[in-house]
């Protein structure tokens, strides 16, 4: 566990935004064989803590080949359910990427031509943090459509909007989220692809109301508008909408639920990232399910292991890349890595990175030089 410097902050719902720089905590998860060979990945301390790493992931891994992704993935899953909640698909997520970080390591390949690739540049959208009430920031519609120009002028095709939510005083609010939307559809024209990620407890009603003004504005999806655990809001939406719906976002169940939503009908567009699915093999799996029933699957989320599997599937059309907000400078490098794993070009590409592994030019001195515990 380590201290970098970081200006974002996270308020009372989880949000991130904008703050003044401080020292933040992170853990960095080391799956060593028994050559030598290492992998490495990133987590938050409240993911991986000792306790999970002792009482689960020791047990699984150690003594084994850690070439053997699927087995242990599935022998980690086993203990899940009596794990009384502490294994989360969280915690093995971190473990898994490690795990094909030590692959990659190993054999001297990127991790995304070891899943099989089908490019080495992805085109990327810029996704906005959630609103807030900073003068300047993302506090008004005109906000956004002033930043909107900043990203499309930074080399973004497309933008996604994450809009006001609690405890911001007056979210959650429809008529703001559809001004907000209107000013950015406004602001770049009509070849920009806009995304909305709105709040995420609205009733039908008002996602159905939300939904087709972003149909008059020729959105290109709505994204997690309610409460996930109910499949058939979801289904009655989709019926009622000709945006593509996408998710599911949060909810959990791996690959499973998944399945489940595509099946039901409940979204056109499937969701799952490497950090909420647990690893980088369940959003493969969910990839693959996708393809199956002709749908893409976006991922969610930045870094290293989900832009290397939108790199290795062709049904997916972007990478997001953020959070972004007017007063952060998403391209300045964290002080634990030499170099960012998304860098993007003028033209809104982001290029893999050909280091084997992830892709993660990891600063092992500065790391070294701030850890406050080992375990």
């Amino acid at each position: 566990m380590f201290h970098y410097l970081s200006s974002r902050s996270v308020d009372s719902a989880g949000h991130s935004h904008p703050g003044p720089e401080k020292m933040t905590t992170l853990a960095m998860l080391t799956i060593t064989a028994d050559d030598g060979t290492r992998g490495y990945a990133f987590g938050p301390p409240e993911v991986i803590r000792p306790t999970v790493i002792e009482a689960f992931v020791r047990k699984v891994l150690v003594g084994q080949d850690p070439f053997d992704r699927e087995r242990l993935w599935q022998d980690l899953v086993h203990w899940q359910r009596g794990s009384a909640g502490q294994l989360t698909d969280r915690a093995l997520a971190v473990v898994e990427q490690a795990l094909w970080d030590l692959a990659g390591r190993a054999l001297k390949i990127p991790v995304y031509k070891l899943l099989g690739a089908y490019r080495d540049k992805v085109p990327a959208y810029g996704s906005t943090m959630c609103g807030d009430d900073l003068p300047g920031g993302l506090a008004t519609p005109d906000d956004y459509a002033r930043f909107a120009v900043t990203l499309v002028q930074r080399g973004y095709k497309a933008i996604k909007l994450h809009t006001w939510m609690p405890p911001v005083s007056f979210a959650p609010d429809p008529a703001m989220d559809i001004k907000a939307c209107a000013a950015v559809r406004e602001a770049v024209g009509p070849d920009i692809d806009l995304m909305l990620d709105g709040y995420h407890w609205y009733s039908r009603t008002d996602a159905l109301t939300i939904g087709r003004a972003l149909e008059k504005l020729n959105f290109a999806w709505f994204e997690e508008m309610m409460n996930e655990q109910s499949i058939a809001s979801y289904t009655w939406l989709a019926k009622q909408l000709d945006i593509p719906i996408v998710g599911p976002e949060s909810i959990s169940g791996k690959h499973h639920s998944r399945a489940d939503w595509a099946v039901a009908g409940a979204c056109d567009i499937l969701r799952a990232g490497v950090p909420g699915v647990g690893g980088i093999t369940p959003t493969m799996k969910v990839a693959a399910l996708a393809d199956a029933f002709g749908m893409n699957c976006e991922v969610h989320g930045n870094g290293a292991a989900n832009l290397a599997v939108t790199a290795a599937i062709k049904n997916c059309r972007w990478y997001e890349r953020g959070l972004l907000h007017p007063f952060l400078d998403y391209d300045v490098v964290p002080g634990y890595l030499h170099a960012l794993p998304d860098p993007m070009s003028a033209d809104g590409f982001v290029q893999l990175s050909q280091q084997p592994g992830l892709g993660e030019d990891i600063n092992f001195d500065y790391i070294a030089a701030h850890t406050v515990t080992n375990y």
